[in-house]
């Protein structure tokens, strides 16, 4: 590693999609990358596929005792060098009405989503040059991975924008927090983007919410949402959204990686309450529902 010094960059949840995309234009741009993984079939494959240049950290960030553990490797590796960036992207979604989500489900949404994100933050910050420690190098950065979905929440997608929100807020205290240590932080905000998760939502159990009266609607969405993700842009765009967070002199606090600023990103949010809840009520066609016919049980 001393050949890369400086040029090291942590990113979570590096198996699949994002993170996939990101390890791979990182290493192309001449960083040597941890990323972290949840099994040893991912380190073994993402180690063959990517040598000398990558190394596996294997924890979940709910896991205390791994998370630490990674922290120790990562610091040996460092050799009192910093980390150049800290890019937070592991993430899941847990989708359903809220009224019936099981709460299991919503604890862990927001435990992955927003709990585990500052865990892993607070964990290697001191290998950026947030800490008292005297290290080498210029101080890193973080690139937190939101979501539109933490500026506009949709039906059934409460949970995942509970925490989306979250990360949004916890970044904005984070980043003003970090400006004595002079590091620097940027939220990445991908709309709908083409990876496997489209593949894996059509496994996504929704029986529990059948008997409900959101089980029609719940199914149009999810339809509607596999459809257009798999049409949406390639991932290779929010890794080229974070290589800039990183290799940036001045960057942005926020970027935004959608296929149409003005309708999914900042019209949205900007739309009167009662229009925006009208607007999605009838595109979701949830006044078509008959409650007498359903239970909410």
């Amino acid at each position: 590693m001393s050949s890369v010094a400086g040029r090291v960059i942590l990113v979570t949840g590096a198996s699949t999609g994002i993170g996939a995309a990101c390890v791979d234009k990182l290493i192309a741009s001449g960083f040597f990358v941890f990323g972290s993984v949840r099994t040893e079939a991912d380190a073994e494959r993402l180690q063959i596929r990517y040598g000398s240049n990558f190394s596996p950290l294997i924890f979940d960030v709910t896991n205390d005792r791994d998370i630490l553990q990674s922290v120790e490797y990562v610091e040996r590796k460092l050799a009192g060098a910093k980390l150049a960036g800290l890019v937070n992207n592991a993430g899941m979604a847990a989708p359903g009405p809220l009224l019936h989500i099981p709460m299991s489900k919503f604890r862990e949404q927001i435990a992955v989503n927003l709990t585990g994100q500052l865990q892993v933050i607070q964990a290697f910050a001191p290998c950026l040059g947030a800490g008292e420690q005297n290290r080498s190098g210029p101080p890193g950065r973080i690139v937190n991975m939101s979501s539109v979905a933490g500026r506009f929440a949709a039906p059934f997608l409460g949970a995942y924008s509970a925490s989306k929100f979250g990360f949004e807020a916890l970044s904005d205290a984070l980043r003003r927090e970090l400006y004595p240590f002079g590091v620097k932080l940027t939220v990445v905000q991908p709309g709908m983007i083409a990876t496997p998760i489209w593949d894996k939502a059509e496994e996504v159990d929704f029986s529990p919410y059948e008997h409900t009266i959101y089980a029609a609607p719940a199914q149009r969405m999810r339809e509607w949402i596999i459809n257009k993700g798999r049409l949406a842009p390639s991932a290779d765009k929010v890794a080229n959204a974070v290589l800039y967070a990183l290799v940036a002199k001045n960057p942005p606090t926020r970027i935004a990686v959608v296929q149409n600023s003005l309708i999914d990103y900042f019209l949205p949010p900007l739309l009167p309450t009662k229009l925006a809840d009208w607007l999605v009520v009838r595109q979701m066609k949830l006044e078509d529902i008959n409650k007498s016919d359903s239970s909410l049980s």
